[in-house]
């Protein structure tokens, strides 16, 4: 196995990058939660149109003619996704295994996950946008809320990190 890594300060670089050209072509930065509400959005018009087109939140998302996944963040995401995979295939990383401490089954962890990701999903949308847009482009306009958000991120991790360090030993 590999154990080198890319150097996160290039990675950051790299990233810091990606936001630029995505203001200068697109006009805005980029963020993952809506492109998931347009998947779901494409999924809930696939088995009941009806519904999706009188559901004031899904609505929104199909107001022209063109399919709700015909956006580029869709293809953002989907092009992160498939480049870290890419990534890890590459570098040997690919296992089919769950990480997870010892003190923890693997059923219960990937429970966990998932209701973490239920959450999370959740709570980005209702925040009206995800840990990407907030910290990546809201910190680059200099937008002060972003900035406190950030660090409320960093400081209810690291505090959760304290109490859950035993699962992981």
């Amino acid at each position: 196995m590999n154990d080198r890594y890319t150097n996160p300060y290039v990675i950051g670089a790299l990233l810091g990058l990606v936001l630029l050209f995505s203001f200068y072509t697109m006009g805005r930065g980029v963020g993952s939660s809506s492109s998931f509400t347009r998947i779901a959005t494409a999924g809930v018009e696939l088995v009941a149109p009806h519904h999706a087109k009188t559901n004031p939140y899904f609505s929104k998302y199909l107001q022209n003619e063109r399919s709700p996944l015909m956006a580029w963040l869709v293809f953002l995401t989907l092009g992160a996704a498939l480049g870290g995979l890419f990534s890890a295939f590459i570098a040997r990383r690919i296992r089919g295994e769950v990480a997870r401490g010892p003190s923890i089954g693997v059923t219960v962890r990937l429970w966990l996950a998932l209701g973490g990701g239920i959450l999370s999903g959740f709570a980005a949308r209702l925040a009206r946008g995800c840990t990407s847009g907030q910290a990546l482009t809201g910190a680059s306009e200099l937008a002060f809320g972003s900035w406190i958000f950030m660090f409320c991120i960093f400081a209810g991790a690291y505090a959760t990190a304290y109490f859950f360090r035993k699962e992981w030993l």
